[in-house]
């Protein structure tokens, strides 16, 4: 048996610009981080070595790759040629909220098939191959952060150039500095789930159609470069006027992004000591993302006290493998 960790993320800034339809002309970067909440997955091999048995949130029992109903997993399993198979998968957190659930899947998948098949990539080759599955395979409307996000793992600065390169900059913080910001976020889950496509093909439109809008996604790339500048310097509080902005101008990007219930948090927030925030993802549902200084939090936990609270720590690792036992393979 073989299992893979990979952690879900967070982005503070520039969300959007990762899509070709935008850095292609212009260049993009974003700033997020991830953290230990995460995507497990399991291979093992199956009894009957001429079928796949695969559980996600559904159960298949397959008699070969092509009849797999799960498109990712039809995709990797097919790229790595795997059959005989038991494979399965659990996270932390439900999918459409916004933490990447999506792209945590494909990059963990890759991970476990190149142990599995005893073959090596590096994290961003990984999360290369995971854009390309998603992106070009899959014809996903979604970008390529959150796939170097989440198998490299940590606070980056995340640069995407015309020529399609990406570089992942991590972004390293003084230990009081990185542990206050670790501290003063607090998330809170809206109950709303939602399929990031479709608030991601909206803004997709508006990248094609070289709208007005536009002009949003460039003053989000400058905020996610400015707060770059200030967490390196250790001012930390920055974050919370960097959110509140990149907050408003995606909302005027897409007005998929939010909703009344959202707007009614997220104001409540502010008026409650949250000095920003953001709802996490595409935007629709999931989970609204704060900052607030240490002795602003318990009054803003009171008054967000009816959505759940979900407590978390930045993770430094990415994809990793967690365990791994190939001795006990069956053979005719």
């Amino acid at each position: 048996m073989i299992i893979t960790r990979t952690p879900f993320r967070i982005s503070f800034a520039g969300g959007g610009s990762d899509m070709a339809d935008y850095y292609e002309k212009y260049g993009g970067s974003v700033v997020s981080v991830t953290i230990n909440k995460y995507m497990y997955l399991t291979i093992h091999p199956y009894f009957k070595q001429d079928e796949c048995f695969i559980k996600y949130s559904k159960t298949e029992n397959t008699k070969n790759v092509d009849e797999i109903k799960h498109p990712i997993i039809k995709d990797i399993f097919k790229r790595y040629n795997l059959q005989g198979v038991d494979f399965s998968s659990i996270a932390d957190i439900p999918a459409g909220t916004g933490l990447a659930s999506s792209s945590a899947f494909t990059v963990g998948l890759i991970n476990l098939c190149n142990a599995y098949t005893d073959k090596y990539m590096n994290k961003s080759d990984i999360a290369e191959l995971a854009c390309k599955i998603e992106i070009e395979d899959l014809h996903e409307p979604i970008g390529k952060q959150d796939q170097y996000a989440c198998a490299c793992g940590g606070l980056n600065f995340i640069e995407f150039y015309k020529d399609g390169v990406v570089d992942v900059e991590k972004l390293y913080l003084m230990s009081n500095a990185y542990h206050s910001l670790e501290r003063n976020l607090l998330m809170f889950y809206t109950g709303i789930t939602r399929k990031a496509g479709n608030v991601l093909a909206e803004t997709k439109k508006t990248l094609e159609n070289g709208d007005a809008k536009v002009q949003n996604l460039h003053k989000m790339v400058a905020l996610s470069k400015e707060l770059k500048e200030e967490l390196l310097k250790g001012n930390i509080d920055a974050m919370g006027d960097i959110l509140h902005r990149g907050w408003i101008y995606k909302k005027e990007l897409n007005g998929m992004v939010s909703n009344p219930d959202i707007d009614y948090y997220y104001n409540l927030a502010i008026k409650n000591g949250a000095s920003g925030g953001k709802l996490l993802g595409a935007g629709g549902g999931g989970f609204l993302l704060f900052y607030a200084q240490e002795d602003k939090k318990e009054q803003l936990r009171k008054a967000l006290s009816d959505l759940k609270e979900i407590n978390f720590q930045f993770d430094n690792k990415g994809t990793s493998i967690i365990y791994y036992n190939k001795l006990a393979l069956y053979k005719e």
